[in-house]
């Protein structure tokens, strides 16, 4: 354990929802509910305003519309909330080159490795402002604990939420410890929880009190022992640059169970490319490629298939991806698909797609030139999902409120403008069209954006004197 709270736990509130309220004005102060719009769907972040209703992450998105009937649900805009968190990435990577992302809206910094702390007082200013920081890059807020462990710092920017900052000083983190539950600890989930329960164990300070033998008795030698130490506040766990990647996924669940052969293998190729778009966006490649079949009754089938080389060619996955579905029998039908990429490399073997061609006894080159005809294959209910990005050759900008019977409703509004008026079209009208997320905050005319298409880059601060250093 360290003596000074250097250790930075960042936590975006609500980072999902926050984001699509500051992209459209008329939610703001509003519940929002992001996820799985169909019956099957799950919530994938509530807004706090919709938490007061009892809607919280991963509760099935049927129980959310019945708790919050009249909250706002819209559909994930992945790339846009990636986007957001490369911003706010670049931001702790400004403090010390020991980053470790748990999350897109999550990550550990070790200030003291960035000497941009080293006692309370640094740590604290150095947490302020990155929270200001934070705000005037990307219009958004995030809460912030500091502790001298990550388990600490963690905790710490629980009790910051929302939009807070909460420091830990080093000596009273037992006594902070000792009345909250045991779930609090990392590793206690509803099982490992029920279980002490069950022992007469509910707080952190009566597993400290039951000792350590008791714990490896009831939990496992491996488990007990973990436990015990972080009952005592002791975590001397380092803050790791980068976890690896391992894969690049891509899945969907569908509202109806798909039965058509051929819609499974359109969806299929779909997917392939929204995972090669992912890879190449993150400048990888992989050997493995993965494929994912959730069937009608709950029973989930995997394939996979392991090429002589790295590659983020297209056509190679989707070949791949097809093969795989081959040896799935989807009769009955199919709930949920998805494609992978994984034993991932940062470079591609250039002549892969000769190789996998020579396996075969057709070449590839027909394949090849196919992408557009497979985007026109995509069902029409993905296009107008509520929430997606839109723009009217003669209104401008506007987002998805609704659609069905044929009818897209829209709300024309962007992130810097007042909440905007409502008109609704046909479905094919050609005047509306899909459009790419508009910037959170307003750009200076001398900055540069960080992110094209969501905010400013982050201005450089001079870095703090440490006492004793030059500068």
């Amino acid at each position: 354990m360290r003596n000074a709270p250097t250790i930075l736990h960042l936590d975006m509130d609500a980072f999902f929802a926050q984001a699509e309220q500051a992209s459209k004005p008329s939610l703001r102060g509003k519940a929002v509910v992001v996820g799985g719009l169909g019956p099957r769907g799950v919530v994938a972040t509530a807004s706090y305003e919709a938490r007061v209703y009892g809607v919280h992450s991963a509760m099935p998105m049927a129980q959310a519309r019945r708790l919050a009937p009249n909250a706002a649900y819209l559909f994930p805009r992945g790339a846009f909330y990636r986007r957001i968190s490369d911003q706010v990435m670049t931001l702790l990577r400004a403090l010390s080159p020991l980053v470790e992302p748990l999350s897109l809206d999550e990550a550990f910094v070790d200030l003291e490795a960035g000497e941009a702390a080293w006692d309370s007082e640094s740590a604290r200013l150095a947490g302020v402002r990155l929270r200001a920081d934070i705000r005037a890059a990307t219009g958004l807020t995030g809460s912030v604990g500091l502790a001298a462990s990550k388990m600490l710092a963690k905790i710490a920017s629980e009790q910051a939420k929302p939009d807070g900052l909460v420091l830990i000083e080093p000596g009273t983190e037992r006594a902070l410890l000792a009345p909250m539950s045991v779930r609090t600890l990392p590793g206690v989930g509803p099982a490992t929880g029920d279980h002490l329960r069950r022992a007469g164990i509910t707080t952190v300070e009566e597993m400290a009190e039951a000792g350590e033998d008791e714990l490896v008795r009831l939990l496992g030698k491996a488990h007990g022992h973990a436990l015990y130490a972080m009952a005592l506040a002791r975590d001397d766990r380092p803050v790791v640059a980068e976890r690896e990647t391992k894969s690049v996924s891509v899945e969907d669940t569908y509202d109806v169970d798909i039965h058509d052969r051929l819609r499974v293998e359109l969806e299929v190729r779909r997917l392939a490319d929204r995972c090669v778009r992912r890879l190449r966006e993150a400048g990888l490649s992989g050997r493995t490629i993965v494929l994912k079949v959730r069937r009608y009754d709950f029973s989930t089938l995997t394939r996979s298939e392991t090429l002589r080389g790295p590659t983020d060619d297209l056509a190679v996955v989707r070949e791949a991806a097809a093969r795989l579905l081959d040896s799935v029998d989807t009769t009955g039908g199919v709930r949920l698909l998805g494609v992978g990429v994984s034993g991932l490399a940062d470079f591609t073997q250039e002549d892969l797609f000769a190789q996998a061609a020579e396996e075969r006894a057709d070449g590839p080159e027909d394949d090849a030139v196919e992408e557009p005809a497979v985007a026109e294959a995509a069902p029409a209910e993905h296009r107008w999902r509520p929430g997606l990005d839109v723009r009217h050759a003669e209104l401008g900008h506007g987002w998805v409120q609704g659609s069905g019977l044929g009818r897209v409703t829209v709300r024309f509004e962007t992130p810097l403008s007042e909440v905007g008026r409502v008109r609704t079209f046909r479905i094919d009208d050609p005047a509306l069209e899909p459009a790419d997320p508009l910037p959170l905050v307003r750009r200076r005319p001398d900055e540069q954006s960080a992110v094209d298409g969501v905010g400013d880059e982050p201005v450089a601060r001079p870095q703090s004197s440490r006492p004793g250093s030059s500068g």
